[in-house]
């Protein structure tokens, strides 16, 4: 499972629809629908406020419309959350996910890659603030 912290607008295709997948699919932990993925370290984040998982599910779901798929808005329930009442990532945390996007991107769409090698200043999900910081603790690897 892969909750991107970086702004959906980064991800292919096949990147933005599994994100949709695997939102949907924490979303379904978080309230309690299913046994799996309970301790899985991604969820931490959104374990802390509820209503999270709906914020980032919409901002997902506003970069599907910009692109003209057809996620179902039914299976959330729309939030906008300002800037102080979202959780935070780190600048270093958001390095690391690009460059895996970038990677990943490499062999499965070269093009989506020459779109977003030269991006500096990398944006969070909306629903996420920036703070200094390397890789979280949650991310697989990052007290390695």
């Amino acid at each position: 499972m892969r909750l991107w912290s970086i702004h959906p607008k980064y991800l292919d295709a096949k990147g933005l629809v599994a994100l949709w997948r695997e939102s949907l699919l924490a979303k379904k932990v978080i309230v309690g629908g299913t046994r799996g993925y309970k301790n899985h370290p991604q969820l931490v984040r959104f374990y802390i406020n509820p209503n999270l998982i709906d914020a980032y599910l919409s901002a997902i779901y506003e970069e599907s419309v910009k692109r003209g798929y057809s996620f179902d808005k039914t299976k959330f329930n729309k939030i906008k959350f300002q800037k102080t009442k979202s959780a935070s990532v780190t600048k270093g945390q958001l390095i690391f996910e690009m460059n895996h996007l970038k990677n990943k991107l490499k062999k499965r769409y070269p093009e989506k890659l020459k779109e977003i090698e030269n991006v500096n200043d990398i944006e969070p999900n909306p629903v996420f603030y920036v703070v200094k910081g390397g890789k979280e603790i949650w991310e697989k690897g990052a007290l390695k």
